[in-house]
């Protein structure tokens, strides 16, 4: 027995369509061969399946009007969000960032400290 390929993308992770994506029949209220999604629409991966025959990852994707069967070739990883918030980060002045950090970190006397205290 072949073992099944391990999936590229994982549940939750936020994908684009990277080819425009046409009813194959699988959503039988609207017309076949009709595009349900461009290429860039935005999705998240709800559920992973295998295709036993081409021993391969299949991926819900739900692209809010849509939740719709993908392959591997057919969606990309979205790392704009994270690009987002790299930028956003490094933007902040360092009196914010560095308070950030005290407050995750919870460093003593820090805001943090404060706050439980009172």
């Amino acid at each position: 027995m072949i073992e099944p390929r391990l999936p590229r993308f994982q549940w939750c992770q936020q994908v684009l369509a990277s080819v425009d994506l046409y009813n194959d029949g699988s959503h039988p209220d609207v017309p076949e061969d009709h595009l349900l999604i461009p290429a860039g629409g935005v999705g998240e991966i709800v559920q992973i399946g295998h295709h036993e025959e081409a021993n391969l990852p299949v991926y819900m994707v739900d692209f809010g009007l849509a939740v719709i069967g993908c392959m591997e070739d057919e969606i990309e990883l979205d790392t704009r969000l994270g690009s987002l918030v790299a930028g956003a980060v490094a933007a902040m002045p360092a009196c914010i960032t560095a308070t950030s950090a005290a407050l995750a970190i919870g460093t003593p006397g820090g805001p943090a400290a404060a706050a439980l205290a009172a």
